[in-house]
């Protein structure tokens, strides 16, 4: 059984781990601070309403045996809790057997979450965080030496994430074609950074030397992930570099944090030690017991037959991005941005406690946490933490479809200062008594010049597009929200 043992790989599987791990606190937590606005009993998109049209099979989650917002909550900080231990290293502590199954009750508990989470969790880091949890469970602990199938299938999964992400924008909007895409995405980018102003002001050339960087690095650099040492190593430090360039550049929740910790796993133990000068482990076990093994075989088996539709999906023309072939996540198709917005459009609610609309009306300002809003305000780093409704926002002008179901529930909560919906927001103007109306105005934003920027200290300007939502009060979101269930 030699064969299915790599003791060079311990640096990896120690980076999986931990890394994986710190990844499911941030979930975890991210679920437990916002779940009650968004998919609690008073919020948005209950779960119960959703967990009734939908079968186990369909939606697996342990929510379909009991459902309340402290359940929910409960399994959110016992994930974090858990998964916090995980990271200080829990699982070299227990016996393999239990290290095991404690990997897969974190799994098993965010995919509850992810499962019920509808439209909040429709993105491919939920995804990505579930194939990569998965595959943890299985990399054993320190009690036997890495397993080399499971760190096989870390590098496929990789590659299908940078491969799948170059292969959706050669084939999508022809700026990334031209070179050109980047002339804009920094500034329409669903929620920039505090950095985000300066890339958008460098100069062209360097826009697209951007994307042929980027290019060259998804496109070309993932077939080196499956060449022999150090070309591998090699090719994980170019994707770990330019993951960091997309950390810096935007807020993408933890997408480029887990691609970076599944590319630092690739790099071998030997090569580490040189770069990092650690010593390397002397103590690694050299085997692994036998229904260890078979466990490992039969989940490797698994993934092989269940990466047929995610590979067809990689050389089809009609290539979808971030999607998941079963209901457990096992293994997904990965991409994001085929296609690039040239202006911004933003969606700013405002309310007013007058009774009576008319011209005169004063109307006050909900700001959110990282979405453009205030444009004095310069923007927020919040990855990988994951703000979801200000992410859902950006959708909103390029397809009010998308934010049907949840729009006209969202200014219902304004409207009663739901206390689960309005702690998702930076501001609430009107923390004693909520507004008689709320409405929603489309505003058009672009980042400031260098010379506004100096003299006005605005990082945006704005100019109005027009009345996106007209004001609504308490009784017509309820009318509305019928029509929108049952119409």
């Amino acid at each position: 059984m030699d064969w299915l043992t790599a003791p060079e790989w311990w640096w990896g599987r120690l980076i999986l781990e931990r890394g994986v791990a710190a990844v499911y606190v941030l979930a975890f937590v991210c679920a437990a601070r916002q779940f009650r606005g968004l998919i609690g009993e008073r919020g948005m998109l209950p779960v119960r309403e959703y967990l009734a049209l939908r079968s186990f099979r369909s939606a697996p989650s342990v929510f379909h045996l009991y459902y309340s917002d402290r359940f929910f909550a409960a399994v959110c900080w016992t994930g974090a809790a858990l998964s916090a231990a995980m990271v200080v290293g829990l699982a070299d502590l227990v016996p393999l057997w239990a290290a095991i199954l404690l990997w897969l009750l974190l799994w098993a508990m965010y995919l509850s979450i992810v499962n019920v989470g509808q439209i909040w969790y429709s993105f491919g880091w939920e995804s990505l965080l579930l194939e990569t949890g998965l595959l943890v469970a299985f990399l054993g602990n320190d009690e036997v030496a890495p397993p080399v199938l499971p760190m096989w299938l870390t590098r496929w999964l990789l590659f299908r994430v940078e491969f799948g992400a170059g292969l959706i924008k050669m084939r999508g909007d022809r700026c990334w074609r031209d070179l050109t895409c980047l002339y804009y995405h920094h500034e329409t980018q669903p929620m920039p950074g505090p950095l985000s102003w300066f890339f958008h002001r460098l100069p062209r050339p360097l826009h697209r030397v951007e994307v042929a960087g980027n290019h060259f690095a998804q496109l070309i650099v993932p077939f080196g992930l499956f060449a022999p040492q150090p070309i591998a190593s090699a090719a994980a430090a170019i994707i770990v570099v330019t993951q960091f360039w997309l950390v810096l550049s935007g807020n993408y929740a933890w997408l480029n944090w887990l691609t970076i910790i599944l590319a630092a796993s690739v790099i071998d133990t030997s090569t580490a030690a040189k770069v990092f000068r650690i010593a390397e482990p002397t103590n690694v076990p050299a085997g692994q017991p036998y229904w260890y093994a078979a466990l490992v075989i039969a989940y490797t088996a698994v993934v092989v037959v269940l990466s047929w539709n995610p590979a067809k999906n990689l050389v089809s023309r009609r290539q979808r991005m971030n999607t998941t072939f079963d209901p457990l996540h096992m293994v997904n198709a990965y991409g994001a941005f085929g296609s690039i917005t040239r202006t911004r459009a933003e969606l700013i609610l405002e309310g007013t406690s007058d009774t009576v609309v008319s011209d005169e009306t004063v109307w006050k300002e909900y700001e959110f946490k990282g979405k453009p809003g205030n444009v004095r305000r310069m923007p927020r780093q919040w990855s990988p933490y994951h703000l979801r409704l200000d992410w859902l926002m950006w959708f909103v002008p390029l397809s009010p479809a998308y934010a049907q179901p949840w729009l006209i529930p969202l200014c219902r909560g304004l409207l009663t200062n739901e206390r689960g919906i309005v702690k998702l927001l930076r501001t609430n103007p009107f923390p004693d008594e909520p507004p008689t109306y709320v409405r929603g105005l489309l505003y058009r934003y672009r980042f400031s010049t260098a010379r506004e920027l100096m003299s006005q200290r605005v990082w945006w300007q704005r100019e109005l597009i027009g009345v996106y939502l007209a004001p609504l009060s308490l009784d017509e979101t309820r009318t509305l929200r019928r029509l929108f269930r049952f119409g």
